[in-house]
C-alpha cells in the first residue's frame, strides 16, 4: 500500500550557513500549522538532533550513510514516516557534496539521491550578490541527479540586495526563491564545540523556537514549500520494524539504568530502542538529583558535557559512592564520552579538580581544540566483558577532553584503534571490572553487539545477586 511521504533535505554549501536554524524554523512553522513532522539529522549528531526532536515534538532519527548501509537508510527512514507523520524534514551536514572523499562518498547529496528526497539549498548572502547564481547552476550540474528543487536565501542585509540575489538566481538558473531571511543577531543560537547548545542547558528553548517559527511565516515560502515536499516519492511496503532480523532469542526482563539529564543527553533513539526490544526495562534517572544508583541490573552511560556541571557532579557524593560500589560488586556499565569522563578519577575544568566516581583510575582535563572528532573504528583485541576478541567497531568521536593523569600499567585497554583518535596512544576501552568506558559512540543500527551483551550482563548480574529461596524481584 503506498502513502505520500511529502519530504525536504535542507542543505548548504557549507557548516554554518544557516541549515539549523532554517530547519528549525520550518518545522516549527508546520507545527503551528497542524501538521506533524518527523525529523532526521544527516550523520552522526545529538545536540542539533537534539533540538530538532524540541521543534517538532517528537524524536529526531539520524540517517548516517557512513554507519548504515543504504538498506538501513531506507528502512529506518520509511518505518519512521509511516507512523502516521505528515511530512519529514533532513538536515543534511556540512556542504551538500562534502563527504569523505574525492568522490563525496557519504554526503548529504548522495543521501538524498538514495531516498529520492528534494533537496533545498541554504544560501548565506553575507557580502555576495550575483555570484550566488554561479554557485546555485554549478550545484546543479555537479550533480544532475541530486533534486535541486531550490533556495532559501539566508543573512540577507538589504531588500536591494535580496532582489538584486533573487532575481540572478531565477533568471539565470530557473531555480525558485522559496525564501529569504534577513540577518539575526541578538536571536541567533549560541554555539558549543562546533554545535548549538543542547536545548536542555538554553535556558529559553522556547521562546527561540518560537522566535524561529515567526520568521518562517515571515519570510519563508511554506505554502511552496510543502508542495516541493508534496514531490517525493510515495512510500511503499512500510517495514514492521527499523531492524532487519528480530533478536535472536528471548531474554528476561531486566532494569537498565540511563543517566539521563542536562548534563547526560547524547543518545540514539534506536540504541534505547534496542535495549528495550531485547527485554530490558529502562530506568531513567538524573545525575543531579538522584542521591544513589535505582535498583538496576546494568548502567548505561551515554555522552553529555560533564565539565559544564562539573561542580555539581562532585557535590553529589551519593550517587557517586554508589555507582563505584556497584562497580566494585560487577554491576554491567557501558559509558561513552562524557559517561567515561564520569567514571574517573577527577574532572579538571579551569586549573580546578572536581572529584567524580572514581571507577577508573584516570584523571580528564579539557582542552581548547578537540582531541578526537570524526567516524572512528576500533577492534576489540583484549578480553572485556561485551565484546568478543576480533571484533570490529564502527563509530564516532567527538570530544574536547583527554586523559592527563593516570598510570597505563592501572588502566586496562581493550580496543586497537584504527581509525580516530580514542583515549591515548591508538587505544581506547578502558576495562574495570564488568565496566566498560570509551569514547566512540555507536549507533544500534550499526552494530547492535553492545545492546545484546549489555542486557546478556545484565541477566548474569540478575541470577547473580539472587539468592537461593529468594524469589526474583520483577521490575
Amino acid at each position: 500500500m503506498k502513502r505520500a511521504c511529502p519530504c525536504l533535505v535542507v542543505a548548504a554549501l557549507r557548516g554554518g550557513c544557516g541549515k539549523t536554524t532554517l530547519s528549525l524554523a520550518l518545522i516549527s512553522a508546520w507545527r503551528e500549522q497542524g501538521r506533524r513532522i518527523v525529523p532526521f539529522k544527516k550523520g552522526p549528531d545529538y545536540i542539533d538532533a537534539g533540538w530538532l526532536a524540541q521543534a517538532a515534538g517528537c524524536q529526531c532519527y539520524n540517517l548516517d550513510p557512513y554507519l548504515m548501509s543504504p538498506e538501513q537508510l531506507r528502512r529506518s527512514f520509511i518505518f519512521r514516516m509511516a507512523q502516521g507523520f505528515d511530512g519529514a524534514v533532513i538536515e543534511g551536514n556540512r556542504g551538500l557534496y562534502d563527504g569523505t572523499d574525492r568522490a563525496g562518498t557519504y554526503s548529504t547529496a548522495q543521501l538524498a539521491k538514495l531516498l529520492d528526497v528534494p533537496t533545498i539549498l541554504v544560501l548565506d548572502c553575507t557580502k555576495v550578490t550575483r555570484t550566488l547564481a554561479a554557485v546555485v547552476l554549478g550545484c546543479r550540474q555537479f550533480d544532475p541527479e541530486v533534486r535541486l528543487a531550490g533556495v532559501i536565501l539566508n543573512q540577507v542585509g538589504t531588500s536591494r540586495q535580496e532582489v538584486l540575489i533573487r532575481s540572478t538566481i531565477e533568471e539565470s538558473t530557473g531555480m525558485p526563491v522559496l525564501g529569504a531571511v534577513p540577518r539575526i543577531r541578538d536571536q541567533d543560537l549560541p554555539e558549543r564545540h562546533l554545535g548549538l547548545i543542547p536545548h536542555q542547558e538554553h535556558p529559553k528553548a522556547q521562546g527561540v523556537l518560537k522566535f524561529l517559527s515567526e520568521i518562517a511565516f515571515k519570510y519563508i515560502d511554506l505554502d511552496r514549500l510543502w508542495q516541493t515536499a508534496l514531490s517525493a516519492p510515495d512510500l511503499y511496503g512500510a517495514p514492521a520494524s527499523p531492524w532487519a532480523a528480530p533478536p535472536s532469542r528471548t531474554r528476561p526482563q531486566v532494569r537498565i539504568g540511563v543517566i539521563r539529564d542536562s548534563i547526560f543527553q547524547f543518545y540514539y533513539p534506536e540504541n534505547l530502542e534496542a535495549l528495550e526490544r531485547l527485554g530490558a526495562r529502562l530506568v531513567v534517572f538524573s545525575s543531579l538529583s538522584s542521591s544513589g544508583l535505582p535498583e538496576v541490573d546494568a548502567l548505561y552511560l551515554g555522552g553529555g558535557f560533564p565539565e559544564t556541571q562539573a561542580e555539581v557532579l562532585a557535590r553529589n557524593e551519593g550517587l557517586r559512592v554508589s555507582i563505584l560500589r556497584a562497580a566494585e560488586a560487577g554491576l554491567p556499565i557501558y559509558a561513552e564520552c562524557g559517561g567515561l569522563m564520569y567514571l574517573g578519577r577527577t574532572l579538571l575544568v579551569q586549573d580546578q579538580a572536581y572529584p567524580m566516581t572514581g571507577v577508573f583510575p584516570v584523571s580528564f582535563g579539557l582542552e581548547e581544540r578537540p582531541q578526537g572528532h570524526g567516524y572512528t573504528i576500533v577492534r576489540a583485541d583484549r578480553p572485556n566483558p561485551f565484546y568478543p576478541t576480533g571484533q570490529e567497531l564502527v563509530g564516532h568521536e567527538f570530544h574536547y577532553s583527554r586523559p592527563v593523569d593516570y598510570d597505563s600499567k592501572e588502566v586496562n585497554l581493550v580496543f586497537a584503534v584504527k581509525r580516530g583518535a580514542g583515549f591515548d596512544r591508538g587505544r581506547d576501552g578502558l576495562v574495570v571490572n564488568n565496566v566498560l568506558g570509551t569514547y566512540t559512540h555507536l549507533h544500534a543500527l550499526t552494530s547492535n553487539l553492545w545492546a545484546e551483551a549489555l542486557v546478556d550482563q545484565a541477566v548474569k548480574f540478575n541470577r547473580s545477586r539472587t539468592r537461593p529461596g529468594r524469589q526474583e524481584e520483577q521490575p
